[in-house]
């Protein structure tokens, strides 16, 4: 068959991947002059499953409340008239409860755990270089209180099959030395000695040119406009540069994906979460992590990318605005700074910010539509990197009529036909 892959961030280009192994034919389009541009160009760079704890539980409500109208608050939703938020957030909070975050749980780690295995693979198939560790990820605690939440995660997590682990301060400052200079106070953690951290944008540039070599044609600058459809299927993609046919069509636009599909009578309950991320120069210092961290407490997460420290974090619901404030800017300095004072230069810290496609259960949408040739690859929110790979081989399969290696149950778009999930 000839697929068209819509987004050419590390979602569409894996998916690229894993439909060429099929043996189809693969066009991917992208609006930007090459893969990766968007949400994958500088996020936090984890492969994480032990971040597969859902948004939405049951303390999460009393605690945006307690954030609301504070511009340095880890979730900040900017309040405006804005029906799609309006949306997103009554399924969101219908899912605050302890019996749906343990099912979404199990959703999101399903695909996290089986993602991880397949990227292991496809790096020693392909020789994939990407300034990638694997060292596992370290979940640092400053209080009590985010050590008891932490402490549930993981037994929680174990029982699905993770192997993760809580630690002392004494056992996070031997996994991690570079924490022994930190001025923030640290009670504990949990540690997943199988998690790991890498560039994504890198990895992605990296795949697409093994993509080429393999045969898809990568069409970059071309807008996307409309999908085409007959008596039931979808015919074509109208873009900018004219009408490109096929036989198959796979939506992996992460943020985008709802505008797309809606005219099709498709309704996805994805809406945009900024995350902003910097780049710190480590070179001439030696008091930057080698292992990859998540500070849960103000949302930040660590990553060693070469001579480089990606630190990234805080959500806000802003809609599609990618404007950045300066205050959330200096909060992710001052916070890296004062957990690594002595990480890099100060002066070549870079700035980025991009939208993170959160769907109101915190899994991907992932499967078949109404329309018999058109599937979804879209809504992973901050763990597009951890789950991409396994979630294109499986909708590969899908695609190709074979039987995914994992269950997809609860992953479809038809989970949220019940009112308000």
């Amino acid at each position: 068959m000839h697929v068209v892959v819509m987004g050419a961030g590390v979602i569409g280009t894996t998916a690229a991947w894993y439909l060429l192994q099929n043996g189809h034919q693969v066009t991917v389009i992208d609006r930007q002059h090459a893969s990766a541009q968007e949400t994958s160009f500088a996020n936090g760079g984890q492969i994480s499953t032990c971040h597969a704890t859902p948004w939405a539980n049951a303390g999460t409500p009393k605690q945006i409340l307690k954030w609301l109208g504070r511009e340095e608050a880890p979730l900040l939703v900017r309040m405006r008239f804005d029906p799609q938020l309006f949306g997103w957030g009554l399924r969101f909070l219908a899912n605050c409860s302890d019996e749906r975050a343990r099912i979404n749980m199990e959703k999101a780690l399903r695909v996290a755990i089986y993602s991880r295995d397949c990227l292991r693979a496809l790096r020693t198939e392909l020789s994939l270089h990407y300034d990638h560790s694997e060292r596992g990820i370290l979940h640092v605690c400053r209080d009590d209180g985010e050590m008891a939440a932490v402490a549930r995660a993981t037994k929680q997590m174990r029982e699905l099959g993770l192997s993760r682990r809580t630690v002392t301060p004494e056992e996070c400052y031997e996994i991690e030395p570079a924490l022994r200079q930190s001025t923030a106070p640290i009670v504990g953690g949990s540690y997943t000695p199988d998690d790991e951290s890498g560039d994504a944008r890198k990895f992605t540039e990296s795949l697409t040119e093994h993509c080429i070599a393999k045969g898809a044609h990568f069409l970059f600058n071309t807008r996307i406009e409309r999908l085409i459809h007959d008596q039931g299927r979808v015919t074509a993609v109208q873009t900018d540069q004219g009408n490109i046919t096929a036989d198959a069509f796979l939506v992996c636009l992460g943020s985008y994906s709802p505008f797309l599909v809606k005219p099709l009578g498709i309704n996805l309950p994805i809406y945009p979460c900024k995350g902003y991320s910097i780049s710190v120069d480590t070179t001439g210092y030696d008091g930057a992590p080698q292992t990859a961290l998540i500070d849960d407490s103000v949302k930040m997460v660590y990553s060693r990318l070469g001579n480089q420290l990606r630190v990234a974090g805080t959500a806000e619901l802003d809609g599609y605005n990618l404007r950045m404030s300066r205050r959330r800017n200096q909060l992710i300095v001052d916070k890296a700074l004062e957990l690594f004072p002595n990480c890099g230069n100060p002066e070549t810290i870079t700035h980025w910010s991009g939208l993170r496609p959160v769907t109101p259960d915190s899994a991907p949408i992932l499967g078949g539509t109404k329309y018999g040739n058109l599937f979804l690859n879209t809504g992973h929110g901050t763990l597009g990197w951890t789950m991409s790979c396994g979630s294109a081989k499986a909708i590969a399969d899908v695609i190709s009529n074979r039987a995914p290696d994992i269950p997809l149950r609860g992953l479809g778009i038809e989970r949220f036909k019940r009112a308000l999930l």
